[in-house]
């Protein structure tokens, strides 16, 4: 007995082309049919139902995307479509087709799909253009000013161990080599404390101010406390904080102001639908022993009450989410070196 393929691919759109539309149409009678299946356009017929070849195309694509480029045979793609259309039909024959949970679950599906296809149709009518990617880098990445820093620091649990080896620096040790054998952030890793370049918003305060004052090659004179310890920091260099070039980040602008003509569109739905929401958008507050006390001993203003509350329960969140700021994106060697233990990195 042949065997289900473990598919990575399962949905209501690939079934379609098994006819399951049927099942869709018992729950919705104004659904259209689905298009007949001529022979030649079929990969096998099941008890007189065809299954389009296009059926099998697209099981093909959604494998190969979904599993890095891994590919089945042909016969055993085929014979799981068989599979699935003998469900499909055995269901159909029971019924099943017309429980209220399935039609509810069919109702909901379609209305996904339509959902996705709306959004869809409208960036394929409204695409992104190079203006907009251009225009948002300028304003977004490129008007990023700033200064990025090159460190290395040891990390110690205590101030008076971090004064011990700022002494030892101070008569002429090696920073790498004490950083490697007392740091808690470089005892594993043996990289000196090498903190890379990163900018004074990818550390925690204390760290990254401590690192803006100091002179290039200069390191603390002081211990610098964080929630991580006590860092000994050793400045090695600074530069202007360079965007990177528009090419190397317009995969990232894309996604961002394309859900921002989504929520416009939305938005101008909204305003221009009539809705009215039928249920408390606040959940009520249990009655407190106070509120069943005798009217006498209430507050005089407790009559205001109403009003005021329903100020405060009107729909001030209706206004759709707005689209969220894109990450501005960082040089990639503008993020500090990895550590073995966490320093004071926000990374």
């Amino acid at each position: 007995m042949k065997k289900f393929i473990p598919l990575l691919v399962v949905g209501t759109a690939l079934l379609a082309g098994c006819n399951q539309e049927k099942a869709a149409d018992s729950a919705s009678p104004a659904t259209t049919a689905a298009p007949a299946i001529d022979k030649a356009d079929a990969v096998a017929v099941v008890n007189g139902q065809y299954i389009a070849k296009s059926t099998l195309e697209t099981l093909e694509k959604e494998i190969a995307e979904r599993s890095h480029g891994q590919t089945f045979p042909k016969e055993k793609l085929i014979e799981e479509l068989v599979q699935r259309e003998l469900l499909v039909q055995d269901a159909t024959q029971k019924q099943l087709d017309k429980s209220p949970e399935l039609i509810a679950q069919l109702e909901a599906a379609k209305k996904a799909l339509l959902t996705q296809a709306d959004l869809q149709n409208f960036l394929k009518a409204n695409p992104v253009t190079d203006a907009e990617i251009k225009a948002e880098y300028d304003s977004k990445v490129a008007a990023e000013k700033g200064t990025e820093y090159k460190a290395s620091h040891i990390l110690v649990k205590t101030e008076a161990e971090a004064k011990k080896l700022i002494a030892e620096l101070d008569k002429g040790a090696d920073f790498a080599k004490l950083a490697n054998k007392n740091s808690l952030d470089a005892k594993e890793s043996q990289n000196g404390g090498d903190l890379g370049w990163f900018s004074a918003a990818q550390m925690v305060a204390p760290f990254s101010e401590a690192v803006a004052a100091l002179e290039k090659g200069k390191y603390t004179k002081e211990p610098v406390k964080t929630q991580f310890g006590y860092h000994v920091i050793l400045k090695e260099d600074s530069r202007a904080l360079t965007p990177p070039p528009l090419e190397a980040v317009k995969d990232q602008l894309m996604p961002f102001l394309q859900r921002k003509k989504v929520q416009e569109m939305i938005e101008t739905l909204r305003k221009q639908a009539k809705v009215e929401i039928l249920v408390p958008l606040t959940d009520e507050k249990p009655k407190t022993e106070a509120a069943a006390a005798p009217a006498e001993q209430q507050p005089a203003a407790t009559e205001a009450a109403p009003a005021e509350a329903d100020k405060a329960a009107a729909p001030a969140a209706t206004e759709p989410a707005k689209a969220e700021e894109p990450a501005k994106p960082a040089e990639k060697a503008a993020e500090p070196a990895p550590s073995a233990a966490p320093a004071e990195p926000q990374k």
